[in-house]
């Protein structure tokens, strides 16, 4: 079997602290054939954040064309800022049979799998509460304010998440979340509905030899 059949969408989504970003990006490092889906947002970039490798940085006013444009395969507001996945990633990871990573958050996970019914929905979850906090303290990006808004937010993220997504891995170490995802991958390869259309397909192109 090739390597992602038919391509493969793979959504991660977390609270704001959980890893998820630093979960996708090792996976993707350490998966050949993955590609990190990198999103757009209208809010200003963040320390030592690149235009094009952490975000495409847009303003509002050219974000909102290029959604109306069909640019995106979701993209939704969050905390005061516009955030989308541009359908590029869907279409190449289609294209070339690889896998495309998205870490989004719940609501842009729920408007791709609208999309692409087959994406891969997995929430990132923190080890506890505490911990989640202990995080968005050490990152020193937020103040306390901030901090408190994005842990009430997290209770709501965290219901959603164990409500409507597929798979929940708890990010205790970054190494053994790593793992839980590869299970994942190698599970979903394994998926009925995916190996029935590679298995249709390699059926109608197979020609007898005789004898």
């Amino acid at each position: 079997m090739r390597g992602f059949p038919k391509g493969m969408l793979l959504v991660l989504s977390a609270p704001s602290g959980a890893g998820k970003t630093t979960l996708a990006r090792a996976l993707v490092e350490k998966t050949p054939g993955a590609r990190f889906s990198v999103s757009a947002t209208t809010r200003a970039p963040r320390g030592h954040e690149r235009e094009g490798v952490d975000y495409f940085f847009m303003e509002a006013n050219a974000f909102e064309a290029r959604a109306q444009a069909g640019f995106f395969a979701e993209w939704a507001k969050v905390h005061g800022n516009c955030y989308g996945s541009p359908q590029s990633a869907v279409d190449e990871a289609r294209r070339e049979e690889s896998l495309a990573v998205f870490d989004i958050d719940v609501q842009g996970g729920l408007r791709l799998r609208k999309r692409a019914p087959d994406c891969i929905l997995v929430f990132i979850m923190p080890p506890s509460f505490e911990e989640l906090e202990r995080r968005l303290r050490s990152r020193r990006t937020d103040d306390a304010k901030a901090i408190a808004r994005r842990l009430e937010a997290a209770q709501e993220e965290i219901r959603q998440g164990l409500e409507f997504y597929d798979y929940i891995v708890v990010n205790d170490e970054v190494s053994k979340a790593l793992g839980r995802l590869n299970s994942i991958l190698e599970a979903e390869k394994c998926r009925r509905s995916r190996a029935i259309e590679v298995w249709m397909e390699e059926a109608k192109n197979f020609q007898p030899t005789g004898g």
